[in-house]
């Protein structure tokens, strides 16, 4: 029994240090060697060393080794490996491989991600967001904008095209402000915190997104440059983008739109062009659009440019007054009015070189659309849900302490602090994932995967954030109105769940799917060495990618075993105490992941793109990693405040427990059971041990945010939280509420000693002060803070009519 102990220890250890063929072949020899020299039987002996003798003639021995081994390997591969379509492969040629590529290969090197420069605004960025961003949130008002107007104000508007919002990205050479990422992320957060809402963010998130912009500075030629950029960045041209349509909306690759190159007459000559013939929807800025991208399939029936007959998918930029092209009606989206609406037309004739980057990018549409979704999908969604959910947690916290019931601060109680405890480790993580997301784009990245976890889990956090405010907020969330500075948020909180990939694709397709071929160190080549037309070449590839490949396996299996055992207690993480152990966590389960990866790829292969359930949850692993990741970044740039760490201990036992379930999940479901029995024992081997934070440390997050402090002001850094905006208020009216509460236990001492009778609180405060139990100054004080209470728990009167309600506010 020591000696089989020995042999599995050994075995383990040689494949934890990921030892060549030769090392851990001659280490069995010595082991072998010491068991016949210890009287070990006979039988046993000769036994090993015949097993030790054939494994190191195949292994050590190439040509034999890519005739024995890696030959029937390659063509199981070649069996079980989905095709991977042009499409899919234009998407995953798109992006690069960042720190997903760190957490994906089980062994993430942490001095990589901390060694990141500070993420730091300009002087130049850092005063627009404190001048123009802080005065156009003051120009909004997110009743008039959503019930009355419907829209921003003409006055708003025209703010933002004369001070270049609508130029973000834009090098200032073509007139825009050409911010960097983070910038552009700063900017989208502070409005979608104010009064502006989801409405005011929409509105500037879309020109700096993917759209003409984005796609004119990277492909287009010097003349549409010179032509359009100047004036997006100057307002003159409002754009929009026109990709989704009934048929085809998360498959955008499947849209049915198409142009037909032919001749045809232009502008008084006969051109070379094509007829467009499409049909859009759900296009934000369309209704007051200047300047459409339009996405499409070009055809060459005739075969007029010498080619094929069809050309792929090609992004063109129509003028609004172009023959043929309509902009319909407005759509709805859950009465945040941001302009969204159709884009149709049929046969619409218009010239080659109204294609992005002219003819020569005919048939590069896709590729130019998934390289510029990653940084379009990193920044602006991530950005605005971001914003939200944080101003959703300083509401609440604030509220909680103004508002009183039994005597007490609603925040007092157990219930609603276990709802601010989320609120509070929520709005932490995302704005550090927003925030690590948009540092990549400013680095030069294009993170394909780590831009639609930001996407997926803000969105979706932000959503749940502002479900629990509604709890805590009760009849005032409820009551539209003025007043109401939480419903439209609420409200519109489905939209980015659904967009730009809706949530359910994201998570159960996209992120695992596109993750595992992309981040993977060896599959996307190993699929690639499967196409080689070279028979040679393609073994001798394969034996050296397979072998490698086998390596990895072997070591993600013993890393994710002996951090079991060990709960994770040694290992390499950089940072104090508390981030060290987070560190050394997140290690083991990223062992975890690249085991559980191989597992499900040996038990389905490329079956597991129709098993989303099971990829979903192999995608969840990923995402709590990147937001323990963006966490740790986050606490440790802030100089590792003590005050926050409950923030960082809540946001990575949440993840942590996400993670076990997920993983929990997957080995319940892998179809092929010995292998989920020997994950099993490889992941848990001391079985679950995560566990969500206790209550303690979500009660201590509570009070930190119903109270003024170094916690809550790190929570708002970037938010609007001027004094006449909803957040300015509630933390005026906090503090007030704070220091009146001695004076309101005055008023329960007195009045529980029956020298009080009066039934209201204000009219309590005069009987206070003729009795002698409050001082005038102490009665002016208390007034001043539950009036100021009063006016912010209050809610709006309507008539009857709708008509005249709108016509009262308007």
């Amino acid at each position: 029994m020591i000696w089989l102990l020995l042999l599995i220890a050994l075995g383990v250890a040689l494949a934890y240090r990921r030892a060549a063929s030769r090392t851990a072949l001659t280490a069995y020899a010595l082991l072998l060697m010491a068991y016949a020299a210890t009287g070990g039987a006979w039988s046993l002996f000769f036994v090993g060393a015949l097993l030790l003798a054939v494994a190191g003639a195949v292994l050590l021995n190439p040509p034999l080794r890519q005739e024995w081994l890696s030959r029937p390997a390659l063509e199981y591969f070649r069996r079980v490996m989905p095709e991977v379509s042009d499409t899919e492969q234009a998407a995953l040629d798109a992006g690069t491989v960042w720190w997903d590529g760190e957490l994906f290969g089980g062994r993430p090197d942490w001095s990589r991600l901390h060694g990141l420069p500070p993420a730091r605004l300009s002087a130049e960025e850092q005063a627009f967001l404190d001048g123009p961003v802080t005065a156009f949130c003051a120009l909004c008002d997110d009743w008039r904008i959503t019930a009355v107007d419907r829209d921003l104000s003409p006055e708003a508007w025209a703010y933002l095209k004369h001070q270049g919002f609508f130029g973000m990205i834009i090098p200032k050479q073509y007139g825009g402000l050409g911010f960097g990422a983070l910038a552009h992320s700063a900017v989208l957060n502070r409005i979608a915190s104010g009064p502006g809402g989801v409405t005011a963010a929409s509105i500037v998130a879309v020109p700096n997104s993917l759209g003409p912009a984005e796609l004119l500075l990277h492909y287009g030629t010097d003349e549409q440059k010179q032509q359009y950029l100047p004036r997006l960045a100057a307002g003159e041209e409002i754009p929009c983008f026109a990709l989704t349509s009934p048929w085809a909306g998360s498959d955008a690759g499947g849209i049915p739109d198409y142009g037909l190159v032919c001749h045809g007459p232009w502008q008084g000559s006969e051109v070379l062009g094509m007829r467009l013939t499409f049909d859009k929807r759900y296009i934000t800025l369309a209704p007051v659009a200047t300047l459409v991208g339009l996405a499409f399939k070009l055809y060459d029936p005739e075969r007029l440019l010498g080619g094929g007959r069809e050309l792929g998918i090609c992004c063109a930029l129509l003028p609004r007054d172009t023959p043929g092209l309509e902009i319909g009606n407005r759509h709805w989206p859950l009465d945040n009015p941001f302009m969204n609406g159709p884009v149709r037309g049929r046969e619409v004739f218009v010239p080659l070189d109204f294609i992005i980057g002219g003819p020569r990018q005919i048939g590069q549409g896709w590729r130019m659309l998934m390289e510029c979704l990653a940084a379009g999908r990193a920044i602006s969604l991530p950005s605005n849900t971001a914003g939200q959910a944080t101003m959703a947690a300083l509401a609440s916290g604030a509220y909680a302490r103004i508002r009183r019931q039994f005597g007490l601060p609603v925040g007092a109680f157990e219930a609603v602090q276990e709802q601010l405890a989320k609120l509070g480790a929520q709005a932490y993580a995302v704005q550090a994932v927003r925030q690590l997301t948009a540092q990549a784009v400013e680095l030069g990245e294009k993170p394909s995967v780590p831009s639609a976890i930001a996407k997926y889990y803000c969105s979706d956090t932000a959503q749940d954030s502002l479900r629990r405010a509604m709890d805590i907020h009760a009849g005032k969330g409820v009551m539209l109105g003025p007043a109401n500075w939480l419903a439209r948020a609420f409200q519109g909180s489905p939209v980015a769940v659904t967009v730009e990939g809706a949530n359910l694709l994201t998570r159960g397709m996209i992120l695992f799917g596109q993750g595992a071929l992309r981040c993977h160190p060896y599959l996307r080549e190993e699929i690639a060495a499967t196409r080689e037309p070279n028979a040679a070449l393609a073994l001798e590839r394969f034996d050296t990618l397979l072998m490698a490949h086998l390596g990895h396996a072997l070591q993600a299996g013993a890393r994710s075993l002996v951090l079991g055992l060990t709960l994770a207690r040694w290992g390499d993480a950089p940072g104090d105490a508390a981030m060290r152990r987070i560190g050394l966590r997140a290690n083991r389960y990223s062992a975890a992941l690249a085991l559980c990866t191989e597992l499900t790829l040996a038990a389905l292969g490329g079956a597991l793109k129709l098993r989303e359930s099971l990829s979903a949850r192999l995608g969840d692993v990923l995402i709590a990693l990147y937001v323990v990741s963006a966490a740790l970044r986050r606490y440790d740039q802030e100089g590792r405040p003590g005050e926050d760490l409950p923030l960082l201990q809540a946001v990575c036992d949440e993840q942590f427990l996400r993670i076990e379930t997920a993983l929990d999940g997957l080995l319940r479901n892998l179809p092929k059971r010995p292998l989920a029995w020997a994950g099993r024992l490889l992941v848990f081997p001391l079985g679950r041990h995560a566990r969500a934070a206790d209550d303690a440390t979500g009660q201590k997050i509570a009070a930190a945010l119903q109270q003024p402090g170094g916690l809550r002001l790190r929570l708002a850094e970037g938010l609007h939280t001027d004094a006449a905006s909803p957040l300015g208020r509630l933390e005026t009216a906090m503090v007030q509420a704070i220091d009146a509460e001695p004076l309101l236990r005055k008023l329960g001492q007195a009045q529980r000693a029956g020298r009080l009778q009066h039934p209201h609180p204000l009219d309590r405060i005069d009987e206070a002060r003729e009795a002698g139990v409050l001082a005038q100054d102490e009665s002016r004080q208390l007034r001043a803070a539950l009036e100021a209470a009063e006016a912010l728990c209050a809610v709006d009167e309507f008539d009857a009519g709708l008509e005249r309600v709108l016509s009262r506010h308007a």
